[in-house]
């Protein structure tokens, strides 16, 4: 029991001074630091020049910009690809109905295929809106001109 309590008082002994966050415990050196340096106030252990954060912020900025202009396209690029999967599995069940002679068909049957007709020409028409917001997407935001090859 002695021996623990001689450790924990030995470990608080050695409590540095600074700690981040418990500013009551900071022990401010003013000597020798000039104008300049006694303006700076950080929480953190080291500081940084305003203009330094500066920078890193506009950096972290453009590199956001590029994240969401990323995840734009993909997020056009998944829609894009639903839509053509839904296209297609539309077609093939239009195709077996093609199939069928017309004789033998049921009208059940050529109203399904009127639907589906109905149905891949929406999504054509909405993959079509989707490649023109895409487009215009690429062409509103800045930064891309250069990473595409000309046409």
């Amino acid at each position: 029991m002695e021996l623990k309590q001689s450790l924990s008082t030995h470990l608080e002994a050695e409590k540095p001074l600074r700690r981040y966050g418990a500013v009551e415990e900071t022990a401010w050196k003013t000597e020798g630091l000039g104008r300049n340096q006694l303006d700076i106030i950080s929480m953190a252990e080291t500081t940084m020049m305003p203009e330094e954060i500066e920078l890193e912020m506009a950096k972290i900025q453009r590199l956001r910009e590029v994240l969401v202009r990323r995840e734009s396209e993909l997020r056009f690029m998944m829609d894009d690809i639903q839509l053509c999967k839904d296209i297609m599995d539309l077609k093939q069940e239009l195709q077996n109905l093609v199939a069928i002679p017309e004789k033998e068909k049921t009208k059940l049957q050529k109203q399904r295929e009127d639907e589906l007709i109905q149905k891949i020409h929406k999504l054509v028409q909405k993959r079509d809106f989707l490649v023109d917001d895409a487009e215009v997407e690429r062409l509103r935001l800045p930064g891309r001109e250069e990473s595409r090859a000309p046409t």
